[in-house]
């Protein structure tokens, strides 16, 4: 039995670091794709505070196609380009959404969400997935955050 939790009151960067190796020990060694994206939703949303929504979206033919995640039902399909997560998909960027009200084409799963980081994750050069997350706070994430979880979806990547 795992036992991950952050520590109260740590710093930022020190908490990502956390994450990163909670999830990469959580990981290790296990096959199983949606198995280790259904342990580490869990994981974000246990380590990352103020959250409404962390998970995955998958790419399959050409889509986002929801993966596993923590929060309430979500939109299945997402298009490429469409919203922010499809933005991320089709830019292999990061997007880091203080309001997600003034995304052009933001689609809202859950009305309660405010802010929004979405972060591909790619292998091989192609983007395999994204991660997304949500907050019902206004500007909730930041380059700290962005940062913190670009370096999980690397560490991740073959992994899911």
């Amino acid at each position: 039995m795992f036992t991950f939790a952050p520590t109260d009151g740590q710093p930022k960067a020190e908490l990502h670091a956390d994450l990163l190796a909670a999830a990469t020990a959580l990981t290790d060694g296990e096959p199983d794709g949606v198995a280790n994206m259904a342990n580490l939703a869990a994981l974000i949303w246990e380590y990352l505070p103020d959250l409404n929504w962390a998970g995955f979206y998958r790419m399959i033919d050409g889509e986002l196609v929801l993966g596993p995640f923590v929060g309430k039902p979500a939109c299945i399909r997402i298009a490429l380009g469409s919203g922010v997560c499809g933005t991320a998909a089709a830019t292999a960027t990061t997007q880091l959404v203080p309001d997600v009200h003034a995304f052009p084409g933001h689609i809202a799963c859950d009305a309660a969400s405010r802010s929004e980081l979405v972060v591909p994750v790619i292998r091989d050069g192609a983007v395999i997935a994204v991660i997304d997350l949500d907050s019902p706070s206004p500007a909730r994430f930041d380059e700290d955050d962005a940062r913190g979880i670009e370096s999980l979806a690397l560490a991740i990547a073959s992994r899911i």
